[in-house]
């Protein structure tokens, strides 16, 4: 469909007003009211104690949801795709879920699943105290965060189809072979996309963070909740924009590792990848082959007919 010059200008103009008011004006008044002061004054409210913590916590969030999502949510998106089970379009919107659900609510679930008078509120009597600490605030991100591998990888999944996994499942090779040498390969752009958005969902996550942590300074404080603690709380101005940042230049180098990774072009497995899966299984048919079709030793030949029995042929022949 051909648009007319007039009305590309005018869309143009309207997506560029659309970004400017939304996007830019507020990343530029922050960062005005973070450097208003100077350079000095953001580093100085960066190194206090309180932020290296939350700085640090966070990251350490982030270290431990990454690698749980990434092998979970390849294992669930092969589940939904090659998988045909009763039940698998309710796990299809099961994954869909945190898109759904407000973060808040998901705190609330969690406090009312694991705090001291939930279901599991047991473990805190045997000193595993999972709200208002560490692995409240992970278990929540973890759930925030789920969908984003599943549905970065499902898709190159169809895409790819299961015709180089049979072939090579054809010529010998295992599961795990085919697996870490024919798949991973071919989904690693999908997965790499789902990693990063993790990243940038994770170190962002506010809503259900704040339901499952105390908020308390160097014990269960993210950057998110510094930035809170430090407007809302101590009414500090400078030190919530400073540590916000922060968090926008962590966002911003997650979103340059995106755009980085984007102009790399997915590539599918080779049959160079193929027969690199398959080599051990080919290797041994290749021997079984060998064996098979090695030349008899020299020597007398022996006859298919014994030598009696080749006489009384040969007499009645006569």
């Amino acid at each position: 469909m051909r648009i007319a010059r007039p009305t590309r200008i005018v869309l143009r103009t309207l997506a560029l007003v659309y970004l400017t008011v939304l996007l830019a004006v507020p990343i530029v008044t922050i960062l005005w009211r973070t450097f208003e002061p100077g350079f000095g004054a953001f580093w100085e409210s960066i190194r206090t104690p309180a932020a290296i913590s939350a700085f640090n916590l966070s990251l350490l969030i982030v270290a431990i949801v990454v690698p749980v999502n990434v092998v979970f949510g390849v294992v669930t998106a092969i589940v939904l795709v090659r998988g045909r089970f009763p039940g698998r379009r309710l796990l299809s919107g099961i994954v869909d879920l945190p898109f759904a659900v407000s973060p808040i609510v998901v705190g609330v679930s969690l406090i009312m699943l694991w705090g001291v008078n939930g279901w599991f509120g047991g473990l805190d009597n045997v000193g595993i105290r999972v709200i208002f600490g560490l692995p409240g605030m992970v278990i929540a991100t973890i759930f925030v965060t789920l969908p984003f591998v599943v549905r970065e990888v499902e898709p190159v999944l169809h895409e790819i189809g299961i015709e180089q996994e049979q072939a090579a499942a054809t010529l010998g090779a295992s599961r795990w072979q085919t697996f870490a040498r024919i798949t991973l390969p071919a989904i690693r752009w999908g997965l790499t996309y789902g990693v990063v958005l993790t990243v940038a969902r994770a170190l962002g996550e506010f809503g259900a963070v704040i339901m499952v942590s105390s908020g308390f300074p160097g014990v269960s404080q993210t950057l998110t909740l510094l930035v809170h603690s430090r407007y809302i709380d101590d009414h500090n101005t400078h030190g919530a924009y400073a540590a916000a940042t922060l968090l926008m230049f962590l966002a911003l180098l997650t979103l340059l590792l995106m755009t980085v990774l984007d102009r790399k072009r997915p590539g599918q497995p080779s049959g160079a990848t193929i027969a690199a899966a398959t080599a051990p299984a080919e290797a041994d048919t290749d021997a079984e082959v060998a064996g098979a079709d090695d030349p008899a030793p020299p020597g007398p030949v022996a006859s298919a007919v014994p030598e009696p029995e080749l006489a009384t042929t040969t007499r009645s022949s006569r």
